[in-house]
C-alpha cells in the first residue's frame, strides 16, 4: 500500500475525532456557554447536517480543480472550523465552527476514496479504501477517548486545538505524499450528476443508509442501555465505546480484504450477521460480559460493510465516481440521524432502552433485502450502460505501486 494512504488516514483520524469527541464534552461546553445540554446537542446535529449537505456541495465546487488540491483545501477548511470552535467566545460561533469543519467531512472521504482506489491495482481497491477509513475507526479507539479525557481535565478548547493541529499534519502529509493524479478528461459536473440515474448507485446508497443506520440505532442509546439495563457504572461507558471502536477497526480491515475478493457475498454475510447480532442484543444487554462482546461485534459487523459499500458505489458510478462517492458518505450520516430518531421514538413509546436494538435489526435486514435485489437486477442486465459515454476510455489510467 502506498504511503499516500497514510496521509489520507491521518486526515480521516482528525475528522473522526472531531465528529465524535463532542458527545463526551457536551456537559463542559454547555456549562461554559451557559446553555442547556439539549441546546448544546445542536453541535452534534449541526455537524451531521453539514456533512449531508456539504458532501455534494463541496464536491461539486471541486470539480474544476485536481483531487489533490481539493483534498488540501478541505483539510484547510477542517483546520479553520476546529480553530473557530477552540476560540469561540459565544455558543453561536462554536456552532458555526462545527458546521465549517463538517463541510470538509463528506467530500474528504468521498474524494479520498476515489484517490485511494486510483493509487493501487484494481484488485486492491477496497483494501485501499479500508486503509483510509482505518483513520476514522482508530479515532474511535484512541482519538475520542483521549480527546474526551483532555477536554474534561484540561479544557475542551485544548481538545479542539489539538484536533486542528492533527489537521495541519494531515494537510502536510497530503501535500508531500499524495501524487497529483490527472483529472479524467471530459468529466464535468453534469457527468457526475448522471451517476444518480443509475439504479445500482441509488440501491448502494440506500444500503448504506439502512445498514449503518442499524448500527447507530443501538449505539446512540448505549449509555442508558448499559447503565440501566446491564448495570454498568457511568464511567464504564467510555471503555465500552473503546470496545466498539476496536470492533470497527477489525471489521473495516476484514471488509476491505474480502470485498476485493467477493464484494456481494461479503455484504450478504456482514448484513445478515449484523441483523442477527442486533436482535440478540435485546437479550445480551442484560448481562455485562455478553453485552460487552455484543458491542464489539456490532462495531465489527457494521464497519465490515463500509469498504464494500463504498467500492460498490465507485464501481457502479465508474467514469464519474467522485460526487457519488461523497454523497454516499452523507448517506452514512443520514442513516445515523434516521436511526437515532427511530430509536428515540421506540424508547419514548415506553418499549424500554433495549427497543432500539430491534429497530437496528430491522434496518440491517432491510439493507440485506436491498443487497439481494441489487444482485438480482445486475444478473438480469449484466452490461450496464456507462455513466459517461466513452469516459471509461478517456479516464486516466490508475497509478499502480
Amino acid at each position: 500500500m502506498p504511503l499516500a494512504l497514510l496521509a489520507l488516514a491521518i486526515g480521516a483520524f482528525g475528522i473522526g475525532t472531531t465528529e465524535f469527541v463532542i458527545m463526551g464534552l457536551l456537559p463542559e461546553v454547555a456549562g461554559d456557554f451557559g446553555v442547556s445540554i439539549p441546546t448544546a446537542g445542536f453541535l452534534v446535529t449541526g455537524y451531521a447536517l453539514g456533512v449531508m449537505f456539504g458532501a455534494p456541495l463541496m464536491t461539486a465546487l471541486g470539480t474544476r480543480i485536481s483531487r489533490k488540491r481539493m483534498l488540501m483545501l478541505l483539510m484547510g477548511l477542517f483546520i479553520v472550523g476546529n480553530l473557530l470552535s477552540a476560540v469561540a467566545p459565544v455558543f453561536a460561533v462554536m456552532l458555526i465552527g462545527r458546521v465549517v469543519a463538517s463541510l470538509a467531512h463528506g467530500a474528504f472521504f468521498g474524494i479520498g476514496s476515489v484517490v485511494a482506489a486510483e493509487l493501487v491495482a484494481p484488485e486492491k481497491k477496497a483494501g485501499a479504501i479500508a486503509m483510509m477509513f482505518t483513520g476514522l475507526t482508530v479515532a474511535n479507539v484512541v482519538g475520542v477517548p483521549l480527546g474526551t479525557l483532555i477536554g474534561q481535565s484540561v479544557g475542551w478548547r485544548v481538545t479542539f486545538t489539538i484536533v486542528a493541529a492533527l489537521g495541519v499534519v494531515g494537510l502536510l502529509g497530503i501535500a508531500k505524499l499524495v501524487p497529483d493524479l490527472p483529472k479524467p478528461e471530459g468529466v464535468h459536473l453534469r457527468h457526475e450528476l448522471a451517476a444518480f440515474k443509475n439504479v445500482q448507485v441509488l440501491l448502494a446508497m440506500a444500503m448504506t443508509v439502512l445498514g449503518f443506520g442499524g448500527v447507530f440505532a443501538a449505539i446512540t442509546y448505549i449509555t442508558p442501555m448499559m447503565t440501566n439495563v446491564a448495570g454498568f457504572a457511568d464511567g464504564s461507558v467510555t471503555w465500552l465505546l473503546v470496545l466498539f471502536g476496536l470492533g470497527m477497526v477489525g471489521g473495516n480491515l476484514i471488509g476491505g480484504r474480502f470485498a476485493d475478493r467477493a464484494l456481494m457475498p461479503m455484504l450478504y454475510v456482514s448484513l445478515s450477521a449484523l441483523a442477527i447480532v442486533l436482535g440478540l442484543f435485546t437479550v445480551t444487554a442484560h448481562n455485562k460480559v455478553l453485552a460487552a462482546i455484543t458491542i464489539a461485534l456490532i462495531g465489527a459487523l457494521g464497519f465490515a460493510t463500509v469498504p464494500p459499500l463504498q467500492k460498490r458505489v465507485l464501481d457502479q458510478a465508474s467514469g464519474a465516481p467522485t460526487l457519488a462517492s461523497a454523497v454516499n458518505i452523507g448517506a452514512f450520516n443520514l442513516g445515523n440521524a434516521l436511526s437515532a430518531w427511530l430509536g428515540g421514538m421506540v424508547i419514548a413509546a415506553g418499549l424500554g432502552y433495549t427497543a432500539p436494538n430491534w429497530v437496528g435489526a430491522a434496518l440491517a435486514a432491510g439493507a440485506l433485502v436491498l443487497a439481494v435485489l441489487s444482485a438480482a437486477l445486475e444478473r438480469r442486465s449484466p452490461a450496464p450502460s456507462p455513466v459517461v459515454a466513452g469516459s471509461a476510455q478517456r479516464h486516466a489510467e490508475p497509478v499502480h505501486h
